[in-house]
């Protein structure tokens, strides 16, 4: 409608906790991102934490598809080191870092509702939908909402309606990408890219080669859901990365355009046309 103002576009990120390092600058590098007045929405991991956390209570981490599965038990863990330890510690830094920054999970202001899609991970969400209020008001008072991937579960009359769920944090980035229209999707990861058959680093993807790629297999593990987050982002956002979050610089270098990882986009057949019919 004309006279409102436009909305602008994020940049959503995802760190994992292993990469935050040495050698690591993503916080710092999202601090000088807020300095330049680029908006940025980060969602953060914790995984090893956790599975530390787990064996402490003589509980064993198990996966299937990548996705951790979450008991009773275990979701109190995941609640209390996500939304306590990691990101109020994640918080601190960033301000030490000289940054602004607000902590909360996917439960606040009930960001995130999901379901239980598959009994067999137990407490774990498939997301319904996305309130993007919370995150909106911290984005325009100057804030980077730094949010742990938990959820509330949608209000469906049943005996779980309303309790937090455990999401993976891929997904959530990759839903947070697409409601929010997302100017890019960045995951820094502790590896350095979307690997070929061979081990070899794909540098460039579109949605047909991925699919062919899941559909062969050579996808596998945590890869899976970082790289289907990356498709759910492109069905409104023009681009995502997946790119080694270890690496000095990696973020700013990737959000600059010089991406060391795996650049993925709906469809290079179309920019190659396009480039042909700019005379490039």
């Amino acid at each position: 409608m004309a006279g409102q103002p436009v909305k602008s576009r994020p940049l959503v990120v995802k760190i994992g906790g292993s990469t935050l390092g040495s050698h690591d600058t993503s916080l710092r590098d999202l601090v000088r991102l807020q300095q330049e007045g680029r908006e940025v929405v980060v969602v953060h991991g914790g995984g090893n934490v956790i599975s530390q956390w787990m064996q402490r209570q003589g509980l064993a981490p198990q996966f299937v598809g990548g996705l951790r599965v979450t008991d009773a038990p275990s979701l109190e863990i995941v609640v209390a080191v996500l939304t306590g330890l990691i990101n109020k510690e994640l918080v601190s830094q960033m301000h030490e870092l000289g940054g602004r920054s607000v902590g909360l999970s996917g439960i606040d202001g009930c960001m995130i509702e999901a379901k239980i899609g598959n009994p067999e991970l137990g407490f774990v969400g498939e997301v319904t939908s996305i309130n993007n209020e919370p995150i909106r008001a911290l984005l325009d008072n100057g804030y980077i909402p730094m949010i742990a991937p938990l959820g509330v579960h949608e209000r469906d009359g049943s005996e779980n309606a309303g309790s937090p769920l455990n999401i993976n944090g891929d997904t959530v980035a990759g839903e947070l990408a697409y409601a929010l229209e997302a100017e890019q999707l960045i995951f820094l990861t502790d590896v350095t890219g979307v690997m070929d058959g061979g081990g070899r680093v794909i540098r460039r993807l579109d949605r047909r080669r991925a699919n062919i790629l899941f559909n062969s297999g050579v996808i596998q593990g945590g890869m899976i859901p970082k790289l289907s987050a990356c498709l759910r982002a492109l069905e409104r956002s023009p681009i995502a990365n997946i790119i080694d979050g270890r690496q000095p610089d990696a973020l700013l270098e990737c959000v600059r355009g010089n991406s060391s990882g795996t650049t993925i986009i709906e469809d290079f057949r179309s920019v190659r046309r396009r480039d042909n019919a700019d005379g490039v």
